[in-house]
């Protein structure tokens, strides 16, 4: 069932989210020369149409996609959102991009001073928006996972809900997140720069937080990965185990 447009407000989850779609993709080459990196097909639709459908079920109602490689494709898809019951509008980067964190900085004119969610494009993830309405109130809420294969020493520690920088162990993140506009507070405009430093500063402060997730996850950052997400899910479903699609 598809959650009511209000049921964003009655649980605490944010009304609006970016999804981050700027990236190159140098290591999905050939492909990502003609083909942006958010509409490489999985399970028959582009990975972009995956976010934006799971989006929408939590109630979300504004999204903002950052653009820059082949970016007219990934707007051409999309359109103005409403195939998915979403208003969808655009952050236009430079050539080059302007990494995560210049990415949202810029992205932040388009939306209100509220909480959002982010999301990266080059993911597939079952995890459900939903549970984020829990989340405990901070600058950051990361959703982290077991370290895969292609990550081993992960990024951040988890102690009950908050997220620090301690050497081990650290889970990964996921690229799924709730950021307050606060938290780039002190970051520059219109300027290229990683989202990381600010995260880990602000975790150094005790002002961010997190949960665990150990559903399906994949990265599909490079023709391997991929390959395997794409034979595993696709093995998933010929043998008819649900997928959360």
């Amino acid at each position: 069932m598809m959650t009511r447009p209000d049921a964003a407000s009655t649980l605490g989850l944010p009304r609006q989210a970016i999804v981050l779609a700027a990236g190159r993709g140098e290591r999905l080459r050939p492909l990502t020369d003609r083909l942006p990196k958010p509409l490489v097909p999985l399970l028959g639709h582009a990975l972009i149409d995956h976010h934006l459908h799971r989006l929408r079920r939590a109630g979300i109602q504004r999204c903002v996609i950052n653009i820059a490689h082949l970016g007219n494709l990934i707007s051409d898809h999309v359109g103005n959102g409403s195939r998915y019951g979403l208003a969808v509008v655009y952050s236009r980067e430079p050539p080059g991009a302007l990494e995560t964190g210049g990415g949202i900085r810029q992205a932040l004119s388009l939306l209100d001073d509220a909480p959002f969610i982010a999301v990266n494009a080059d993911i597939y993830s079952e995890f459900d928006y939903l549970s984020l309405g829990h989340r405990p109130r901070s600058l950051a809420h990361l959703v982290l996972i077991d370290n895969p294969h292609h990550q081993p020493r992960g990024d951040f520690t988890l102690c009950g809900s908050r997220v620090g920088n301690a050497p081990i162990p650290r889970l990964t993140f996921s690229g799924i997140a709730v950021y307050s506009p606060r938290l780039f507070d002190e970051a520059p405009t219109a300027t290229r720069f990683p989202l990381a430093p600010l995260l880990r500063a602000a975790a150094t402060r005790g002002d961010v937080t997190g949960e665990r997730f150990a559903g399906r996850w994949f990265d599909i950052g490079s023709r391997a990965r991929l390959a395997r997400a794409t034979a595993e899910l696709d093995a998933l479903h010929e043998t008819g185990l649900p997928l959360k699609t």
